[in-house]
């Protein structure tokens, strides 16, 4: 029996399934080879599915952002706003990253990341659509808030279930999602302003429309979080059954936090609501030696050892980590750098003469330099023991970059356009990073959470302090002087996190 229920227990990962280690003394017992077919076909469909979810839901992460930096002019115009107000607007998305993005693990906890990232995509939906019909400035704020509340929650949960659905294509499922964010982000730069002219020429109408493509993005994770349920009976079974829990771990091989324990990715033959350790503390694998009854056990010491809780992995006190700080730090910089490139390179272009249309389509082309780069950067920076040559390398062109955009922002617009597009794949490379610093999803859980949070409130001041140097001064050469002096600890904090170390090595207790 113990090894029937080692054979119908133990499942690989979606991603890339391995040999199962106990195969060769598993007794044949299990389901025919019709269901195994079936279960194989199963989790085919389930990680196409899943794919389908992260990039529709990248593609979703940067719209309602880029598409107001487009059309920022006429809803100043409609609105009343001034450069303060404006700058106000455009610092909007770090405020409620920062805000709303600590919240994540804790609603994945205790809904699942697969029903957040749901209800961050129909949060967003709602937003865009009540956002240019709001009336006023105060309503427009309020709905974009409620767009970013959605955006902010799958921002911290993305990385999440890349590292736990597809624990072995960490890199290429970072690149890919990257990819799909910077597609969408270029796209809505690109098309805004021909879609608005399309449309009638009414702002409201080219801003409304994204809701569209974020209504698509709903519609993939409604299955995982139908099967919530179903994992919760799972994970109640596996306590109640602590050598199944000891088969399952031994079975997956997860990473080793001492002798004998192991805390990792948890199996699932069909990815349910949440991985194991967004939902509670994981079992623990003792050797299975120790943990056998002897011969004098009795019946009733058994089932309570069967029924005593399972230990909980070393808690992680985050803020004791330098890797951690220099993470958040590193995020907070280059969020600072693209959200001031979102909201205002249009205007700056269309203050130096160029058009409207051609403003946003040099804002698309800074954009979609992510496209490429977003799948390269990522699987480059997985190979290499330490990432700070890449951010270094990044952050050269992002000045090169400000200084051309400095002294001839519009003769030299297409080049100034490409250099700070690749300057902005830093944050790929920081969703990376975030991956490579922890060893355990409920490590990466934690650690994107406050990276991103504390990174996007760093990042808040920036987009503001840009408005009003542009008002104050008249002119936009005091905000690209702050932009480029940003660079260089950006590059520096960079170097320190792209160090090989992990959160767990610094912050377990």
């Amino acid at each position: 029996m113990a090894s029937e229920e080692t054979r119908t227990t133990s499942s690989p990962h979606i991603g890339t399934p391995g040999p199962d280690p106990t195969a060769a003394t598993a007794v044949r017992t299990g389901p025919p080879d019709g269901a195994a077919d079936a279960r194989s076909t199963t989790r085919a469909w389930t990680a196409r599915l899943l794919m389908a979810g992260i990039v529709l839901t990248a593609l979703n992460l940067r719209p309602a952002i880029t598409s107001l930096g487009a059309l920022l002019e006429e809803v100043r115009d409609g609105l009343g706003m001034s450069g303060g107000v404006a700058g106000l607007l455009t610092s909007v998305p770090p405020v409620c990253f920062a805000v709303f993005g600590v919240m994540a693990p804790r609603l994945a906890r205790r809904f699942g990341p697969a029903a957040v990232v749901c209800a961050g995509m129909v949060a967003i939906t709602a937003g865009l659509v009540i956002r240019p019909f709001a009336g006023g400035t105060a309503g427009f704020l309020a709905a974009s808030a409620l767009a970013l509340m959605g955006i902010a929650v799958s921002n911290v949960l993305m990385p999440v279930i890349v590292k736990r659905w597809f624990p072995d294509r960490v890199g290429s499922m970072t690149g890919l999602y990257s990819m799909a964010l910077a597609l969408g982000t270029s796209a809505a730069a690109a098309v805004t302003v021909p879609l608005t002219d399309a449309l009638g020429g009414d702002w409201r109408s080219g801003l409304g429309v994204w809701a569209a493509l974020a209504a698509v993005a709903v519609l993939p994770w409604i299955p995982f979080v139908r099967d919530r349920r179903g994992d919760a009976r799972g994970r109640a079974g596996e306590r109640r059954d602590p050598a199944r829990v000891r088969t399952a771990d031994t079975a997956i091989g997860g990473p080793t936090t001492a002798p004998g324990t192991r805390t990792g990715d948890h199996p699932a033959d069909v990815p349910h609501g949440a991985p194991a350790d967004l939902q509670g503390p994981p079992a623990t694998a003792q050797d299975p030696a120790a943990a056998a009854p002897g011969p004098a056990t009795t019946a009733r010491d058994a089932a309570t050892t069967a029924q005593a809780p399972a230990a909980a992995p070393p808690a992680l006190r985050i803020t004791r980590s330098r890797i951690a700080w220099a993470l958040a730090v590193f995020f907070g910089l280059q969020a600072t750098a693209a959200y001031i490139t979102m909201g205002w390179m249009a205007q700056i272009f269309r203050d130096a003469g160029v058009s409207a249309g051609t403003s946003g389509l040099l804002l698309a082309v800074t954009m979609v330099m992510g496209v490429p780069l977003a799948f390269v950067i990522p699987r480059v920076a997985t190979r290499l023991p330490h990432q700070g040559p890449i951010v270094v390398a990044l952050g050269l062109c992002g000045l090169a970059g400000y200084a051309g955009l400095y002294l001839a922002p519009a003769a030299g617009a297409w080049a100034w356009a490409v250099l700070l597009g690749i300057a902005n794949c830093a944050f790929p490379l920081a969703l990376t990073m975030v991956g490579m610093r922890a060893r355990t999803g409920a490590g990466v859980a934690q650690l994107s959470a406050f990276a991103q949070s504390a990174g996007y409130l760093i990042s808040v001041p920036g987009p503001l302090l840009v408005g009003v140097l542009y008002q104050s001064s008249g002119g936009w050469g005091l905000p690209i002087a702050l932009m480029a002096g940003l660079m260089v600890p950006q590059m520096a904090v960079g170097v320190l996190a792209g160090r090989n170390r992990t959160v767990e090595d610094e912050a377990a207790r």
